[in-house]
């Protein structure tokens, strides 16, 4: 780092002494050195450490030649000489933080801190605080003295040998830090925080390392050259107005939020190119997002290769193990950060988000126009937040943004259909023949011995409601969802090339990332044991299966071992719904028997979602487990492993008892005197008389609702917080003055809670998806209550993104990587359920059947006498018939169950009848029909719908053109120069008599004219 003559600010933050004090005064404003006779050696320089510490105040004019000594105000308020540390500086009337933007600025207030590296140190004991305070040695002799406690300071004195680990993390760090000042970057401390025992490396990169690393990483950056955007004309120009003027009033009041019709042409920078792009204001040309991704990259790649030292043969191990590190490139940030040497870093935020004498800037109108809830109905200013976060948090909340917008048509349509049913339950016979008192049907019991017989009719409100989602428009409904999802997926791929466009990431390609720190250690350990065999260069080695065989067998264990659980819980909720309903069924009330099946599929249901929510988190915990000892290689390849696990783990968990209700429950349960028990003692459960597709559709919005209430909103809310109150709790001040003191900007950001990815807000969003395509037969208001969420939750986010959470590195993306692939399966296996859903779970089929195949007039009169098989009491097991018969009033000799069997006067009673595989071959039929024209239909808006706008790949055409262009211009203007060199001076005097100076002059004259005649 430069050094800085100090500003009047800086002299005001310290006390002057005449030379009163020893001239053998230690560090200044840091570590003292520990006593000894190397300390009290004449002539003996300073050390590192005191030197970089204090290097903003070492152009002092011969300060240590006058014995003049500066003396830390903090350390003689805690000996007592002063009553606080401001006092000095009240009197001057200066703000010592101000100048430096409280922390946004370096000291001298011009370079902006773009990076932040936070490290934790242990305070020395009371003798190198006395040394600290007056900044003198210990006298000659004094080592054996008997050290007295600091006034006013309780404790024991504690010794001055440094910890050996701590040490070894200094020693790694100021080597890095070293490393990092050979790359270019500048760097200044500050360890005089209100966070005791934290310190901060401020990290900033001037203009030429900014360029330099701007050509490495290929970034495209606009030029002087501007370009009309194509426009459409005719009626679409008038169309476009008026869409204009009407969405006004929704849109973020941000710069450019309207569709601009000019852009500059981008190329990727170059510093031999410099006169293509605009330089005038360097300090914006690079935006912050930018300057930190530039240095983030330098990060990565610096090394920091020191290995602790010690003594003789551990001296020479830590050598050779030195050596070996520098040969395979140990000890970047992440690899520091892994082990502990730093315990954060990041860049940034612009400022405060809040207060009114708060400057403007992209935080606080990101706060304003998107972070709150007061802008709901607004749209997102996406541009601002790729400018902000970067394009992968960017493409992250346009996508939300999308599928936000297209739940709009699916929940209208869904409404419709669900109000379609509301209005038509008064004319649906099978409900009208269920709710009729004189058909007098008797139903078989529900259990055994404590169950009774039962009326039909008294099912007649849960006919009713069934209605409401099965019925012939929920046919209609599976099929426009199948095709909604499908227009979805193109519309996003359409939206991701306009923002690719836009964005300026056409042509982008990721290039290999930075092994991760925990694969270099990994492969580290593996060379240290191959030591024996020197002919191996250890650079070359890497990690091959078998050395993850071990993981692999762990991670295939573990899946299936979860996977197991998981149903393990399911087989324990259904028990618990078995036997609560055997046990309330024991009820002497009449209208608790009655309401023991809603009773039993409430109370299931509350459970399920509690052992959801509570298993989702320890997935999320174990997945990333199961991730980490695979040791992947790069955070690319960490992200798709740990991205597959979750998914999985977290489908099984949310769908299965989804997928039992829908699918399971009731087609195994026998018949009346030979039913199928679990554990010789528990009846399988069965379908209540209206169908499954009720308890399903309960089952599904409950679980659907809480999961998105409590995991989704409450938690995101709720535990933020909660961890950024205890973070206060134990770094609240305890001094007033230091209370009252405004915190700098980087203290204020290591509070806030760390960036964690995106993987967990994805997750959220497509396992909603899952809710919204799978079982939308069952529930078709699921589009509507995921709109509603979604609505809250891109608010949500934006808060915690902008308010909660540390600045996240700019990651550049073109896409969102395996989510798409994701949704794309969902996508597909939605048809086929939803078709199962149809077809087995709902009364469409057997409707089907009876109207054109059994009904004498073409209506559905008689479709529930159709649907029940007759029983004859006589026939139930010895100890399962019911131990109050006459609970109705009168005798029952026949019950019915609904099922398609012979009845008991049959040759082969209760065997399954033709009816029953007449209804089994349409419903298997209808599967396959629909699944091939749904998954045909779906293919062809895929095929129709192209997936880069036209206008835009007319536009990336012309910006080719425009670049090609560009450059024949400004080589045919290096020609026109040479030829009017050699036109002006003949060839023979230019070639004889110029000297070699002056053609060299010439020729770069020539090329620096050259240079500026394209533009």
């Amino acid at each position: 780092m430069e050094k800085l003559s100090p500003s009047r600010e800086d002299i005001a933050e310290q006390i002057v002494l005449d030379p009163l004090l020893p001239k053998e005064a230690g560090s200044v404003h840091g570590e003292a050195k520990p006593p000894g006779p190397a300390a009290d050696s004449p002539g003996e320089a300073p050390s590192h450490e005191a030197m970089r510490v204090n290097e903003k105040y070492s152009s002092l004019p011969a300060a240590a030649d006058r014995g003049v000594h500066i003396i830390n105000i903090r350390a003689i308020d805690d000996l007592g000489y002063l009553q606080s540390e401001g006092t000095l500086l009240n009197s001057l009337g200066v703000d010592p933080d101000a100048k430096c933007k409280y922390g946004l600025y370096f000291q001298d207030g011009r370079r902006k801190v773009d990076y932040v590296l936070v490290y934790n140190y242990k305070k020395t004991g009371s003798h190198n605080i006395l040394a600290r305070v007056l900044h003198v040695d210990p006298p000659q002799g004094s080592q054996n003295l008997k050290q007295e406690p600091l006034p006013g300071k309780e404790g024991s004195v504690e010794t001055t040998e440094f910890d050996h680990h701590e040490a070894d993390k200094r020693a790694r760090r100021e080597e890095y830090e070293s490393n990092l000042r050979e790359a270019g970057l500048e760097l200044e401390k500050d360890e005089d925080t209100k966070l005791h025992g934290i310190g901060f490396v401020k990290v900033h990169a001037p203009w030429n390392v900014l360029c330099r690393e701007a050509e490495f990483l290929k970034l495209k950056m606009p030029t002087k050259k501007v370009y009309q955007i194509y426009q459409s004309r005719g009626i679409l120009t008038k169309l476009n107005s008026v869409i204009q003027k009407i969405t006004e009033p929704i849109q973020p009041r941000v710069a450019n939020y309207r569709a601009q019709n000019v852009k500059r042409l981008s190329f990727g920078f170059s510093r031999e190119k410099k006169h293509l792009f605009d330089l005038t204001d360097k300090e914006s040309f690079f935006d912050s997002k930018t300057r930190s991704t530039i240095v983030y990259e330098i990060l990565k790649r610096t090394t920091c290769s020191k290995a602790s030292t010690g003594q003789g043969e551990a001296r020479k191990k830590d050598s050779a193990l030195l050596n070996k590190r520098r040969k395979c490139g140990q000890y970047g940030i992440t690899s520091l950060l892994a082990n502990g040497i730093y315990t954060a870093a990041y860049p940034l935020h612009d400022g405060d988000f809040k207060g009114e004498d708060v400057e403007l800037n992209d935080r606080k109108i990101l706060c304003e126009e998107w972070a709150t809830y007061g802008a709901f109905y607004k749209y997102q200013p996406i541009d601002l937040i790729r400018k902000y976060f970067g394009e992968k948090v960017g493409l992250y909340f346009a996508w939300l943004g999308v599928y936000t917008q297209m739940l709009i048509p699916a929940s209208i349509v869904g409404i419709i259909v669900f109000l379609y049913g509301c209005l038509t339950v008064d004319d649906n016979i099978p409900s009208m023949e269920m709710c009729d008192h004189r058909n007098n049907i008797t139903m078989c019991p529900l259990c055994d011995r404590t169950c009774s017989y039962w009326k039909l009719s008294s099912a007649c409100a849960t006919a009713r409601a069934s209605h409401f989602f099965d019925n012939p428009a929920t046919v209609f409904f599976s099929i426009f969802m199948a095709l909604w999802a499908a227009t979805f997926m193109e519309h996003w791929k359409r939206k991701q090339m306009r923002l690719n466009y836009i964005w300026d990431l056409t042509g982008f390609e990721e290039e290999e990332a930075h092994p991760r720190a925990e694969y270099e250690a990994k492969v580290f350990k593996k060379s240290l044991r191959k030591e024996s065999h020197p002919h191996r260069e250890i650079y070359k080695e890497k990690l091959t299966w078998k050395d993850r065989f071990p993981a692999y067998m762990t991670n295939f264990i573990g899946i299936i071992f979860m996977i197991g659980l998981t149903f393990a819980i399911v087989f324990g909720v259904i028990i618990y719904r078995i036997s609560t309903a055997a046990a309330l069924a024991i009820n002497s009330s009449p209208s608790g028997r009655a309401n023991v099946r809603v009773t039993v599929t409430a109370t299931a249901v509350i459970i399920n979602l509690v052992v959801i929510i509570i298993l989702d988190e320890v997935y999320g915990s174990i997945a990333r487990w199961l991730t980490q000892i695979e040791v992947p290689k790069t955070d690319k390849n960490f992200e798709e492993r740990l991205i597959f696990k979750a998914f999985l783990l977290k489908f099984v968990n949310a769908y299965s008892p989804i997928f039992y209700v829908a699918f399971f429950k009731g087609r195994f349960a026998g018949r009346p005197g030979d039913y199928v028990y679990i554990f010789r003692s528990f009846r399988m459960e069965e379908c209540a008389p209206g169908g499954c597709l009720m308890e399903l559709c309960i089952q599904l919005s409950i679980i659907m609702l809480g999961k998105q209430l409590i995991q989704n909103n409450l938690f995101e809310i709720g535990i933020p917080k909660m961890k950024k109150f205890f973070r206060y709790l134990q770094q609240r001040p305890t001094d007033h003055e230091e209370s009252t003191k405004k915190r700098k900007r980087y203290e204020v950001d290591y509070n806030l809670e760390p960036f964690a990815g995106l993987t967990p807000e994805y997750m959220e969003m497509i396992i909603q998806f899952g809710f919204v395509t799978l079982f939308v037969a069952s529930f078709p208001l699921a589009p509507l209550f995921a709109l509603l969420n979604n609505i809250i939750e891109i608010r949500l986010d934006a808060k915690k993104f902008v308010t909660e959470l540390r600045r996240p590195v700019a990651v550049r993306a073109k896409d969102i990587g395996n989510w798409y692939n994701i949704l794309r399966g969902l996508a597909k296996l939605a048809v086929i359920i939803n078709a199962f859903v149809i077809s087995f779970t709902s009364d469409f089929i057997p409707r089907l059947v009876y109207r054109y195949m059994y009904s004498s007039d073409g209506s559905m009169h008689g479709f529930v006498n159709h649907t029940l098989s007759y029983f004859n009491v006589t026939d139930f097991q010895s100890g399962t018939a019911p131990n109050d018969p006459m609970e109705l009033g009168y005798e029952v000799q026949i019950c019915r169950y609904k099922d398609y069997r012979e009845p008991p006067w049959s040759e082969n009673k209760y065997e399954l009848s033709k009816d029953f595989w007449t209804v089994l071959a349409v419903r298997l039929a209808f599967v396959i029909v629909f699944q091939n024209l749904v998954m045909f239909m779906s293919d062809f808006v895929d095929w129709i719908i192209p997936d880069i706008p036209k206008d835009i790949s007319q536009q990336i055409h012309k910006e080719k053109v425009l670049l090609v262009d560009l450059f024949m211009k400004e080589e045919q203007g290096k020609q026109q120069m040479l030829d009017i060199w050699r036109d002006v001076l003949p060839s023979d005097s230019y070639n004889n008599h110029s000297p070699p100076s002056s053609r060299t002059q010439r020729s770069s004259a020539v090329s620096k004219s050259s240079y500026h005649v394209a533009v």
